[in-house]
C-alpha cells in the first residue's frame, strides 16, 4: 500500500522577535507538527509584528520598559517571567536572565521578508527559532547587523546577500506593508497563527491545542 502524503498547511505565523509568548507559541507549534509528522506538513511563513515600532536602536532597559507599559510591579514582573521561563522549559526553550533590555526589531523582520522572498519554509523556520534564541536565550541585540549576518552565516544562508538587504533599505515597504495588512486584519497581538489563511489561533497555546486544530483542519481539508 503506497502511504498517504502529508496534508499541506499553510501557517502565517504573525510575531515579534521580542515577544516571549511568540517563542513559546512557535516551540509549540512546531511540536504538534511534529506529533503529526507523516500526517500533516507545514508551509511556514513569517509575517511581521512590532510590539515597539518607534523605540531607538539603542533599546531600553526591559523591566523599566514594562514597568513605563503596563504598570507592572517589580513582583508582578517576576512572577510573570518565572511563568513565562516554566512554559519555555517544558518545551525544551530557554529564557535566560541575559536578556536584561528590549531592541528594535525592524531589521530582523526585513531579513525574515527576505528568505520569504528567495528563501524556502525551512530556511524561514531556522531563522526565526534562531532569533528567539539569540535574543532570548543569549541576551543579543536582534536589530544589530552583527548579530543577525552571524545567525546568517552559521544557518549556512546567503551572508552577502543578507549583508546587501541590511545595508540597504530593501524589503523596508513590504515589511511596512505586511504590517498593516495583518493589523487592518484585526491582528493587534501576538502571536497570531493563521492556518490556510483561513483559521486563526491567538497567542502561546498548548501544544496540544495547536495539534488538534492541525488536525482537524488537514482532515476537513483531506
Amino acid at each position: 500500500m503506497t502511504p498517504a502524503t502529508p496534508t499541506l498547511l499553510k501557517i502565517d505565523f504573525v510575531s515579534d522577535i521580542v515577544c516571549p509568548w511568540c517563542a513559546i507559541g512557535l516551540a509549540a507549534l512546531a511540536q504538534a507538527a511534529e506529533r503529526l509528522a507523516g500526517q500533516v506538513r507545514l508551509d511556514w511563513h513569517f509575517q511581521p509584528f512590532e510590539i515597539n515600532p518607534g523605540m531607538g536602536p539603542e533599546g531600553e532597559d526591559l523591566f523599566e520598559h514594562l514597568a513605563a507599559k503596563y504598570g507592572s510591579t517589580p513582583e508582578q514582573l517576576r512572577q510573570m517571567h518565572a511563568q513565562i521561563g516554566a512554559r519555555g522549559a517544558a518545551l525544551g526553550f530557554t529564557f535566560s536572565e541575559r536578556r536584561t533590555r528590549i531592541y528594535n526589531t525592524f531589521d530582523a523582520h526585513r531579513l525574515l521578508h527576505w528568505l520569504e522572498v528567495e528563501g524556502t519554509g525551512e530556511q524561514r523556520l531556522a531563522l526565526q527559532r534562531a532569533l528567539f534564541a539569540s535574543y532570548f536565550t543569549d541576551g543579543e541585540n536582534p536589530g544589530e547587523h552583527a548579530v543577525l549576518l552571524r545567525l546568517v552565516a552559521r544557518l549556512g544562508l546567503d551572508e552577502a546577500r543578507a549583508r546587501a538587504v541590511l545595508q540597504s533599505q530593501e524589503y523596508t515597504d513590504a515589511v511596512r506593508q505586511q504590517q498593516a495588512f495583518y493589523q487592518g486584519q484585526g491582528i493587534h497581538s501576538v502571536p497570531a497563527v493563521i492556518i490556510n489563511e483561513r483559521h486563526l489561533i491567538q497567542g502561546g497555546q498548548p501544544v496540544e491545542v495547536f495539534e488538534q486544530a492541525l488536525r482537524q483542519i488537514a482532515a476537513q481539508q483531506a
